[in-house]
């Protein structure tokens, strides 16, 4: 035996040792994770030999992110310093002066407006509410209001409406939406249209926060996409689908001339955004093509439009609210009857007072008073005009845009359908009519382009 141990062993390479009985383990490549811990089972649980089941944490831990290297860490920093630095300058530069000739303008037009009213309404309201004061006084506490509220958003950095634009769109939908449902108690319903929220006393319309929340929340969103605008899918379709559930809503009351009014908006603000000039003339073309359809073939207000034709043809009927303003422009003549002296607005001509408050005008103040009036309005357009064309960045040019084609347009519209241009339709004069909606979001929105000609830059001397 030990002969042939020791032929084996020479027989053996030198490297190949005799192999234990206990050969090492190897380490595995990767740390298996420790055992979780089952959860005691308490005193109960043990006397009653009954143990939980055992459930696996519900949260896993989550994986280590990648430490950022010295490179990301200053290029975020710079980007913080950045932002800092501009809102920064966009406070300084919110301390700037106000447009004096725009501020002035509109404080012109709301005195005079609050005059005619005055002069417009002393008869309506000593015969309705035994009061002659009484539209006069509930006016000029609107108008003190709307001043108040002018001066306070012209005070703040416009920058900050970008973050009340989806929030204020919301709520101006809900509301519309709200407006709609059958026997709501909250929704008061005049000449058949149900246009307003609250009680006879004290109401809103929900159409005119609408009109603001449409102006701000397509400034804002356009004023972040910039070549985006070209395309059909960013440009086009989400705002023309905004545009059509917007005025769609508030068509319903129905309230045309307001669904008019927040589509001529949208569009100014898209055309001015950059989108193609292709799909404003489809547009047109199609808008054309509905209003034919709705108004001749399908019939809707036919009868309106054949006494907007020839509104003698039923002087007493359906015509009558036409022809009466008619008379009371022509009754004015050159230099008009004299202040506070129409004959059309004792109990004569319906809604002297409010949407009608142009003829009244033309009555009592004549061609030169009615053609002074409407050139003050076209100075405030214009200026407007030219502070968007000076505003500082993109999103004060699109919203001062959309402020001021909202208020062209329903100058526009007022005065063309008292004066017979255009078919009768609901809708007030700015800083003239009677409403305290209307008045004090109009003088609110005046705000807002003051707010952004603090920061206007400077105009190119020479």
């Amino acid at each position: 035996m030990a002969g042939y141990n020791d032929s084996a062993a020479r027989r053996r390479p030198p490297n190949q040792r005799k192999p234990s009985r206990n050969p090492p383990q190897r380490k595995p490549a990767h740390k298996p994770p420790p055992p979780q811990r089952r959860p005691s089972p308490s005193k109960s649980s043990a006397r009653s030999g009954y143990a939980p089941p055992y459930a696996p944490p519900r949260n896993p831990p989550r994986p280590r992110r990648r430490p950022m290297t010295r490179e990301e860490a200053l290029a975020r920093q710079e980007r913080r310093q950045h932002r800092l630095m501009l809102e920064e300058e966009s406070r300084e530069r919110a301390k700037g002066p106000i447009d004096l000739p725009f501020c002035l303008l509109v404080f012109l037009l709301t005195a005079i407006g609050l005059v005619m009213m005055l002069s417009a309404s002393f008869p309506s309201a000593y015969y309705e509410e035994q009061n002659p004061l009484y539209y006069f006084k509930r006016q000029a506490v609107f108008v003190v209001m709307g001043i108040a509220g002018m001066f306070f958003i012209g005070k703040i950095n416009y920058q900050r409406f970008r973050g009340a634009a989806k929030p204020l769109l919301y709520v101006s939908l809900v509301m519309l939406v709200f407006l709609l449902i059958p026997h709501n108690p909250l929704a008061v319903t005049i000449n058949n249209a149900t246009r307003w929220l609250g009680t006879m006393r004290f109401r809103f319309q929900p159409s005119e926060v609408a009109k603001a929340a449409i102006v701000i929340y397509f400034a804002d969103s356009i004023s972040m996409k910039k070549d985006k605008m070209h395309t059909f899918r960013y440009g086009i379709l989400p705002y023309a689908v905004m545009l059509i559930v917007t005025a769609g809503l508030v068509g319903y009351e129905p309230h045309l001339s307001g669904a008019l009014l927040i589509l001529g908006a949208g569009a100014a603000i898209m055309l001015v955004g950059g989108i193609n000039w292709a799909w404003v003339f489809g547009a047109l073309g199609a808008a054309s093509g509905i209003v034919y359809f709705v108004l001749f073939i399908v019939g809707y207000n036919t009868s309106r439009i054949e006494y907007w034709r020839n509104p003698w043809a039923d002087a007493q009927g359906k015509g009558y609210q036409l022809s009466q303003s008619l008379i009371a422009i022509g009754s004015g003549g050159l230099l008009g009857v004299g202040l506070g002296k129409s004959r059309q607005k004792f109990m004569y001509l319906p809604e002297e007072h409010n949407d009608f408050i142009f003829a009244i005008i033309c009555e009592e103040l004549g061609l030169i008073g009615a053609a002074i009036i409407m050139l003050l309005f076209a100075a405030l357009i214009l200026r407007g005009y030219w502070i968007a064309l000076h505003a500082y960045d993109r999103f004060g040019s699109l919203m001062v845009v959309g402020v001021t084609t909202l208020m062209a347009m329903q100058t526009f519209l007022n005065i063309g359908v008292v004066s017979g241009l255009l078919p009768t339709t609901g809708i007030s004069l700015p800083f003239f009519s009677y409403g305290g909606t209307a008045l004090t979001i109009q003088l609110a929105e005046m705000g807002i382009i003051l707010s952004v000609s603090r920061q206007m830059k400077p105009p190119k001397s020479g």
